[in-house]
């Protein structure tokens, strides 16, 4: 690796620990933005996104994938759907933070993978490796322990998993860049949210200017704490292989786990960390899976890079180029489920 790569991937790895940590911590912010309800502040958060992501794309320039994406109607109704998705995770996630359900909600990060891989079985028709049917099997059960420890179903997690794979889904067949496609969908929010906030202000119920200028810049801030994990994250995602970032994905429900029992102290009977415990196997099963097939699919592609060609006195020329392996379509750490 020559310095100047190693620099990048230094940078890279910088940039990911800030977004999935600021992703993490998240959960810290959200109680400060009181007395204002759930609805309230994510209505503003729609509202500044799209300023904040507006001015970043006015400051790199990057404005021809709006033109393209106008004369697509059907790549902009997956967008409007993208924008649903995550307008349901975002509310039920601030919702859930501010009532006191901080951990509940970092579950449903830690079970997306396993949800993102059964909706790619149900809805894609992929064949899953024995061990991915086991993740899922071991995250199942997971599910039905902790409806027993919590006397109905992880309802939060569910609907934060389930939102937030679709949202993932709907994401991969747009086909835009991290901020290109928060653009995008934050200007679908925006006129609701604005008219939601009006409506809310003509009722006399919102905490926007009632609250003091420091409430207000709080809740303008919801911008921010939207759009710069997004930039970090775009920063790392060039820099660092796949499978970095998909270990690194498993830092922001860490934190937000560890906020819920040690700071919130939030309660944790015994079959809350028993669910928890299988929940934390399957992913375990996971990534050893994807690691193993990557490193795999690695070894192969050197194998077939370094393969001796046969001599030119048994083979013409013209065979001989032929006989040479051609390069991978894709990055074998795409193998990745």
């Amino acid at each position: 690796m020559t310095g100047k790569s190693a620099a990048e991937r230094r940078i890279g790895l910088l940039n990911g620990f800030a977004a999935y940590g600021m992703w993490g911590l998240v959960p810290l912010f959200w109680p400060l933005l009181k007395p204002a309800g759930a609805v309230e502040i994510l209505a503003h958060r729609m509202v500044w996104s799209l300023f904040f992501v507006a001015a970043a794309l006015l400051v790199v320039r990057r404005w021809a994938w709006l033109g393209e994406l106008l004369r697509q109607p059907r790549k902009l109704a997956l967008v409007t759907v993208a924008a649903a998705v995550i307008t349901v995770n975002w509310g039920v996630y601030i919702w859930s933070v501010n009532s006191g359900h901080v951990v509940e909600a970092s579950l449903g990060y830690f079970i997306n993978p396993l949800v993102t891989i059964a909706m790619g079985v149900l809805l894609l028709k992929e064949r899953l490796r024995p061990v991915q049917w086991a993740a899922v099997g071991v995250g199942a059960a997971a599910v039905l322990v902790l409806t027993v420890g919590y006397g109905r179903p992880p309802w939060i997690s569910l609907c934060l998993a389930f939102s937030f794979a679709t949202y993932g889904l709907v994401k991969k067949k747009v086909n835009l860049g991290g901020v290109e496609s928060l653009a995008a969908e934050t200007a679908i929010q925006f006129l609701p949210a604005l008219g939601y906030l009006l409506w809310l202000s003509a009722q006399g119920e919102s905490t926007f200017a009632a609250e003091g200028a420091g409430h207000a810049a709080l809740l303008a801030a919801t911008g921010i704490v939207t759009a710069l994990p997004l930039v970090c994250f775009g920063a790392a995602a060039i820099r660092v292989p796949l499978s970095t970032l998909g270990l690194l994905q498993y830092l922001a429900p860490v934190f937000q786990f560890l906020l819920g029992v040690l700071y919130f102290k939030e309660a944790m009977p015994p079959e809350r960390w028993a669910g928890f415990a299988l929940v934390w196997l399957a992913l375990t099963l996971l990534t050893w899976d994807a690691l193993r097939t990557a490193r795999r699919a690695a070894r192969t592609l050197a194998a077939e890079r370094n393969r001796p060609t046969m001599t030119t006195d048994t083979v013409s020329p013209v065979r001989q180029a032929q006989s040479v392996p051609a390069g991978p379509e894709t990055d074998p750490l795409e193998a990745r489920p």
